[in-house]
């Protein structure tokens, strides 16, 4: 939902965000404290949960409590597991309950990204009825240049127009791609270091560091669609940062043994969507999916899964003639030829 304008209608007694981008859920708060300062919520009190003995007796007797110098207070519950456990459910669903008729206390929880299991949980459930939740999505790379655009424009910047810009706007996505709160500094950065108006590709390239992080989850959809310049690079981001060419490995090959189970699916007569839904795919990874599935050939799967049982053996150690001894090496071949693939649907 948009919290802005809720915000506008009027402060509700009980908010609930919940995701893995940092920055964002910094400013959800940020603004959802702001309202209540506006309106006397002046004293605050903060409860990370953390441990399994943590507890939630002093939470429950905050909200029941009073300062003597404010009557109105907000309490902030953040727990970074999302598990809060059997006392913490109960808690949580109490609490929510009663932000029904309290109007003199504004409770404020901070949760991760929230599995689907997790999300039908009473106590979850709880907090969305009674409650406003916000849930906080991460800003895809293809949607990463507009934010950038925007967040520029918010002090008085922006890049040229046309395609100049576009390349410009591109070549910071590259730089900050799945480090939010890094993209933030570096847009600030921008800002102190040049009046407001129109910013050239060359000061860009001169100011915005390179912070970009990548997961081999995030790798595995650039490779499905068919993003090879990006597969390069997230593969070179991978490497220099330690990442265990062993995850790389299997997040790539689970991917290929999906298409493989799909495609024998459809085979047998199963509809596309329906073979997607019973192999679990959804989201980005089934758009990508619905893509390229109805052109990929068996023989062409099947080349796949050889590579990947070979690269396998390497990131464990083995030697396979005619291909890289180095686990990177053979890594890069098999992302590279799944993607060059997928760069022709």
């Amino acid at each position: 939902m948009q919290l802005a304008s809720q915000l506008q209608r009027g402060l509700k007694s009980l908010y609930t965000l919940h995701g893995d981008e940092p920055l964002l859920i910094q400013e959800a708060a940020d603004a959802i404290r702001a309202a209540a300062r506006e309106q006397g919520y002046t004293e605050r009190t903060v409860h990370t949960v953390a441990g399994a003995h943590f507890d939630w007796g002093e939470v429950l007797a905050s909200g029941g409590s009073m300062s003597l110098f404010a009557d109105k207070q907000l309490i902030e519950i953040r727990v970074p597991s999302g598990k809060p456990g059997k006392d913490g459910s109960q808690v949580l669903q109490q609490m929510a309950e009663a932000a029904r008729d309290n109007h003199s206390t504004l409770t404020l929880v901070s949760l991760p990204r929230l599995d689907a299991a997790t999300l039908k949980g009473a106590w979850f459930a709880a907090l969305d009825s009674f409650g406003v939740t916000v849930k906080v999505d991460p800003v895809e790379r293809q949607a990463l240049p507009a934010w950038i655009a925007q967040r520029l424009q918010q002090q008085g910047q922006r890049v040229a127009a046309g395609e100049e810009g576009q390349r410009t706007l591109q070549f910071f996505a590259d730089r900050v791609e799945g480090n939010l709160l890094a993209a933030h500094q570096e847009i600030q950065k921008l800002g102190l270091l040049h009046p407001a108006g129109e910013l050239s590709l060359e000061q860009v390239e001169n100011a915005v560091l390179n912070v970009a992080r990548y997961t081999p989850f995030k790798l595995a959809e650039a490779v499905l669609g068919g993003q090879v310049l990006r597969v390069q690079r997230m593969l070179d981001g991978l490497q220099a940062e330690g990442e265990a060419a062993v995850l790389v490995h299997w997040a790539l090959a689970e991917d290929i043994r999906t298409l493989n189970r799909v495609r024998g699916a459809m085979d047998a007569g199963r509809p596309l969507p329906m073979a997607l839904r019973e192999n679990r795919v959804w989201g980005v990874k089934e758009k990508l999916m619905e893509r390229v599935l109805p052109l990929l050939k068996p023989a062409t799967l099947a080349q796949w899964l050889q590579d990947a049982h070979t690269v396998d053996g390497i990131v464990k150690g083995l030697k396979q003639s005619d291909w890289p001894a180095d686990p990177w090496g053979a890594l890069n071949r098999m992302a590279l030829r799944v993607a060059q693939a997928c760069a022709l649907k």
